[in-house]
């Protein structure tokens, strides 16, 4: 047998953001005080951060109590500085806070060169960004 909550218990559940049958977000229409049982209806904007999953939620207080450190944010994720950087910058989109993708710089000669030195380039790719210039 369940136990029923007792008056005055406080349940907090994370609200959905996006309608479970269409996918569109979703509208803050009703508000209530769970002290008084008082309730406003209405259409209110919703916080940006409530969208936030658990884990995209610690993540940023990770960040935000590393003073923005990115790799505190790698040690704590147990990823690579790269997929930690991606990570962060997908939840910067979520939030609608990305920055513009930079239009690509061309590389120099001595760029693609370094790049194939280090290994990060492939020869094929190389050769298809040297005939380029």
């Amino acid at each position: 047998m369940s136990e029923r909550p007792r008056r005055g218990a406080v349940h907090e559940h994370r609200a959905p953001a996006d309608c479970p049958v269409c996918g569109d977000r979703l509208a803050v229409t009703r508000l209530g005080c769970g002290s008084c049982g008082t309730e406003l209806a209405g259409v209110f904007t919703s916080c940006a951060f409530c969208a936030l999953d658990a884990s995209e939620t610690e993540m940023l207080n990770v960040f935000l109590a590393s003073r923005g450190n990115l790799r505190d944010l790698e040690k704590h994720l147990g990823v690579s500085y790269p997929t930690a950087r991606l990570r962060f910058n997908q939840l910067l989109e979520k939030l609608g806070l990305a920055e513009p993708p930079a239009a690509p710089t061309a590389l120099t000669r001595e760029q693609v060169l370094a790049e194939v030195a280090s290994g990060a380039l492939g020869p094929e790719e190389a050769a298809a960004l040297l005939a380029d210039l």
